[in-house]
């Protein structure tokens, strides 16, 4: 059993600053020196987000409160311990199939069915959003309000950089690659994808968060490390619907 990953909310981490010259940098991990946990799996990937509640850290004061009040407060703060056997066991053996005309995926864990859709992660994870909320935003749209934002990235380039964001939109952003974004790896980057989540918050447009887990899921499916496995992708999710559909799981 694995701990939740709580993410500690550092202000470092957003300055964004170059090590000296001198300095020697450590020499880049090779996946064959890893474990197949840590090459499948992202410590830093689905983590759980610290919101200063007590307000402790002042310049982060504005945007954690508007956090704490938004529509995705409860899926970026849920907990639950993470068994990797389990999420393992679910993405080695899960597939996309037809139930009722609607698409699923369906993983076997210790010999049960462990089925996955966007109606079950709207749910279980407590989103309560309108199912047919579009699950993408114009890029007409990101590209007015990113401007607005004043970024200073290259908006039609296809990836964001969150360092060229202010301050708080910085932190916005860094928070869903941390939580909410599909990346096991290079938690500077945004897709358009994750962008127009972002900006849908900020424009308080609709967006169905769930069909936009449900469709990286399924992405990942057609994604395999190393080893052909696929990558453990959404532990904590994966975990809490384990949790609701099969509560007496060893």
């Amino acid at each position: 059993m694995s701990s939740v990953i709580v993410y500690l909310l550092i202000v470092d981490v957003f300055m964004c600053r170059m090590a000296p010259k001198e300095q020697k940098r450590k020499p880049t991990t090779k996946n064959t020196d890893k474990t197949e946990e840590h090459v499948m799996s992202e410590p830093r990937h689905n983590m759980v987000a610290y919101l200063d509640p007590e307000e402790k850290i002042t310049e982060f004061n504005e945007i954690t409160r508007w956090l704490r009040k938004s529509r995705i407060n409860e899926v970026i703060t849920l907990q639950t311990p993470v068994y990797k056997t389990l999420v393992k066991e679910f993405w080695d053996s899960a597939e996309v199939i037809e139930v009722d005309g609607k698409e699923i995926i369906r993983g076997q864990v210790k010999q049960r069915n462990v089925d996955v859709s966007a109606d079950i992660l709207n749910i279980v994870l407590q989103l309560n959003h309108n199912p047919e909320a579009p699950y993408s935003i114009p890029i007409m749209w990101q590209c007015g309000c990113l401007q607005r934002m004043k970024c200073i990235d290259d908006i039609f380039g296809g990836q964001i950089n969150k360092i060229y964001l202010p301050m708080r939109y910085k932190f916005l952003l860094h928070i869903l690659i941390q939580c909410l974004s599909n990346g096991r790896s290079g938690y500077d980057m945004s897709s358009n994808d994750l962008i127009g989540l972002m900006v849908a918050l900020v424009l308080n447009k609709p967006f169905n968060i769930s069909k936009y887990l449900f469709l990286n899921m399924k992405e990942n499916l057609r994604r395999t490390g190393a080893s052909g496995h696929k990558f453990w992708i959404y532990p904590i999710f994966l975990q809490m619907i384990m949790n609701v559909k099969h509560p007496d799981l060893p």
